[in-house]
């Protein structure tokens, strides 16, 4: 079911059970990507943002998010972090109680989006890191969003902390990603699609063909956003995650 409006947000009732949430970052992103959804996830159960950073496929870091994370868990990933996401439920899906993929697409490396990879790779190796960081900022966010100053400065201060090796070795485990197409009916979970509607690196068509290939899965397109949907519309997101994690 698609919905271009988020439902409003309203806390949720506390049981004594709680279930932790363990949030996937994106290419270059870091916690700060979560800052605005954190809070709200906590009143669900502890929150963990998981580390991408440290291996050079999308296989070796769901395995090791799986070997420090909780014996069962709701799992949100975006843009990257939703092709780890993909992964960690092929690996262990046992211990994924509820899904949510934003701004994300389940299909394999294109020719093309490998071309672009290498030449930013190419770049960041001579040295031009924020270079190569400056020209995918537009390709990140609404057109409406181009000169916010404060975005780019917190988009940028991800970048800073995560660094040119860390981008590079996380551009090399994108390019090899397996194709998430054929396992989409496999995942049993409650699932929550989320897109922005002018998401140009994980368009709305790719969220759709998620969404229409897991059972029952739920999809909320974001109006007036990009690809940081967390970060673009934070009240609108959080609104889809709490109806998520309350379904």
């Amino acid at each position: 079911m698609s919905e271009s409006s988020s439902p409003s947000l309203s806390s949720p009732s506390l049981s004594s059970e709680s279930l932790p949430v363990v949030l996937v970052p994106g290419l270059s992103c870091s916690a700060r990507l979560y800052a605005e959804q954190i809070p709200v996830l906590w009143r669900f159960g502890p929150v963990t943002v998981a580390d991408h950073t440290r291996d050079d496929t999308i296989a070796a870091i769901a395995r090791r998010i799986l070997s420090v994370a909780p014996p069962r868990f709701a799992l949100a990933g975006l843009s990257m972090g939703g092709y780890i996401a993909f992964e960690i439920v092929r690996q262990a899906p046992e211990r994924v109680v509820k899904l949510a993929l934003l701004d994300t697409a389940a299909g394999p490396e294109t020719p093309q989006q490998t071309e672009v990879r290498l030449k930013r790779i190419e770049m960041t190796t001579a040295g031009r890191f924020a270079e190569a960081q400056a020209q995918l900022y537009p390709l990140m966010v609404h057109h409406d969003r181009h000169e916010d100053a404060d975005l780019k400065h917190a988009v940028a201060l991800m970048g800073e902390e995560t660094g040119p090796d860390v981008f590079i070795r996380q551009q090399g485990a994108i390019m090899g990603r397996a194709d998430s197409r054929p396992t989409l009916a496999t995942i049993k979970c409650p699932t929550l699609v989320v897109v922005g509607d002018a998401d140009q690196l994980t368009p709305p068509a790719a969220a759709q063909e998620i969404a229409a290939g897991i059972s029952g899965a739920r999809l909320v397109v974001i109006p007036q956003s990009g690809h940081l949907s967390t970060m673009e519309r934070p009240d609108a997101v959080n609104a889809a995650l709490v109806a998520w994690m309350k379904g």
